[in-house]
Parts: structure tokens; C-alpha cells; sequence
């Protein structure tokens, strides 16, 4: 049989287009994902954004790491003003599970402070910019008032409880005396464990700890002095020194974290979830703890 040689030609076209874009599919699926197949010892980079109200992305990716023989160090990435107390002190704890096994090293953005300061003080190292913000250790719960308000516009309130502190910090009353002593007890309870996390973590005297921790911020700078933090340096300092804790000999292979993509719909969910947080936090009659600086939250704008 006669073989058609322009028909041969579009055949061995078609396989070699075809080869391509599979070569081009594979290698733009590889470039993306979070971690590369070559290389044996890498540094993984953790980022820790925005307010601290899910430990779970944070923990389940140390966990992964942890896991991973290739990679002999990690590097948190923070730029937080702080959180919820509960979500700080999850992922503080996995952070010294981890640094158990694997050196974890923190670098800090815009800001580390409060909880965001609790997370990184568990860390082996701390780098900051001289202009980072850090430090804000303590505990702050607000209530909202609005009793005034609600009888002028002719509004009543009634509760009924199982036990008369059931509705302690009711935007419908006056906190009473009793109440504000039973949280401040609850409040000093949290502080002292965070003075206590970053005394060890920091390995600082415990009374030192306990006179910075009035709430006020440092600077990277200023910081340093105190032994809040260990270096002034870039992200990419950091994992050079992680590199080096870790024995990597050469250029250590980095993990990435994964590149959201663009989305308006995600940026508009965002922005929605952020004004809910915002709205719950002032006008909730159940009191949530919060590691943060009160100048910082809850906007990037203060």
C-alpha cells in the first residue's frame, strides 16, 4: 500500500504537538505545586497571615513537614498582629513538637506581635526586620455597651439564666464589680502562661519577661536589644541560617508555599469574613480572648 507522505507528515505533527503540550501540562503542574520532586534537603516555608483564628492550616502543614525526610528545616513566615488565644497556643505547640525533630526558624514580616510573638517565641530563631513590629504580649477581651442606647430608643432586654454569671459582659447592663474581677482572673491566668511560653522559648529570666509584658510593641530594633528576637534580617536570611542549622551543604532546595489563585469571588469572601470577625467581636455577649495589640486590630489601615 502507497503511503500518503503529506498525510505521514500531519501524523508525526500531531504526535509531537501532542508531546509538547503534555511536557508543557507536566512541567507547569510541577512549577506550582508546593513541593518539587527533585533535590533531598529542602527548607519548607509555613506562612502565617492576617488575624490568628485557624490553627489548622498552620498545624496540619507543620505535621506534613514534620513528616517529610527531605526536609530538614522550616521557616515560618509571619505577618500577624495576633488572635484568638486558643488557635496561638495550637500551633505554638506544634511548633515545639516540630522543633524536636527539625529546626524551625521564624522570619517576621510587617509584624509578630501578640499572639503572632507567642507563635514565633517557641521557634529555635527569630529573625525581624529593624522595622518590624513585635512583642504586644498580653490579653485583652472588650464588652460593648449599649443599655443607654436601647431605652432610649424604647428597646427592653430579658434573660433568662441557669446561673448569674451566665451572662457576664451583656451589652444590655453594666458589668458589676464581681464580674470584672472574675474576668480580670481568667485574664491574668492567660497573660501568665504567655509570659511563661516566651521565658522559655526565649530563654530569658522569668521577672525580665513579666516587665515587658505590659502590652507594649518593639521594633525589630529594639527587640534585638531586649533578646526578643535573635537577628535583623530578610526572609531569605532566614533560610540561609536554617540551611546552615540544619547541615544542608549547598544551595537548599525551597518549598514554597502554594500560590492562591487570583479570584474576585475569594478577595470579595475576604473582605466579608473580615467585617463578620469585626462585627461578632464588638457586639457578642460571649467573651472571646484575644492575643493582640489593641493599636494594631482590627484594620491594616491603624
Amino acid at each position: 500500500m502507497r503511503r500518503h507522505p503529506v498525510l505521514l507528515g500531519m501524523m508525526v505533527f500531531g504526535v509531537l504537538l501532542g508531546l509538547f503540550v503534555i511536557s508543557i501540562w507536566a512541567l507547569s503542574y510541577l512549577s506550582s505545586r508546593e513541593e518539587g520532586i527533585w533535590g533531598n534537603e529542602k527548607v519548607a516555608i509555613i506562612d502565617i497571615k492576617g488575624v490568628i483564628i485557624d490553627s489548622q492550616p498552620v498545624v496540619g502543614k507543620l505535621v506534613k513537614f514534620r513528616k517529610n525526610e527531605k526536609v530538614k528545616a522550616i521557616v515560618l513566615r509571619i505577618d500577624s498582629p495576633g488572635g484568638a488565644v486558643g488557635p496561638a497556643q495550637e500551633i505554638h505547640a506544634e511548633v515545639k513538637k516540630t522543633q524536636r525533630e527539625k529546626k524551625v526558624l521564624v522570619s517576621v514580616g510587617s509584624a509578630a506581635a501578640s499572639g503572632g510573638y507567642y507563635i514565633a517565641s517557641a521557634a529555635d530563631k527569630i529573625i525581624a526586620n529593624p522595622g518590624s513590629i513585635t512583642g504586644s504580649i498580653g490579653v485583652v477581651v472588650e464588652s460593648l455597651n449599649v443599655e443607654e442606647l436601647f431605652r432610649k430608643i424604647g428597646l427592653r432586654s430579658t434573660v433568662i439564666k441557669s446561673g448569674k454569671h451566665k451572662d457576664i459582659g451583656s451589652p444590655m447592663r453594666q458589668m458589676t464589680e464581681e464580674e470584672k474581677k472574675l474576668l480580670q482572673g481568667v485574664l491574668d491566668s492567660v497573660h501568665e502562661q504567655f509570659i511563661r511560653a516566651v521565658a522559655e522559648g526565649r530563654q530569658l529570666p522569668l521577672e525580665k519577661v513579666r516587665g515587658l509584658a505590659d502590652g507594649r510593641i518593639f521594633s525589630g530594633d529594639q527587640a534585638k536589644v531586649l533578646g526578643l528576637i535573635d537577628e535583623l534580617g530578610t526572609l531569605e536570611d532566614a533560610i540561609t541560617m536554617a540551611a546552615q542549622m540544619a547541615g544542608i551543604k549547598g544551595e537548599p532546595e525551597v518549598i514554597y508555599p502554594e500560590k492562591k489563585k487570583f479570584s474576585l469571588l475569594d478577595i470579595l469572601l475576604e473582605e466579608s469574613i473580615h467585617k463578620v470577625f469585626q462585627i461578632v467581636r464588638e457586639n457578642s455577649t460571649q467573651f472571646h480572648l484575644f492575643y493582640l495589640p489593641h493599636l494594631i486590630y482590627p484594620t491594616a489601615d491603624h
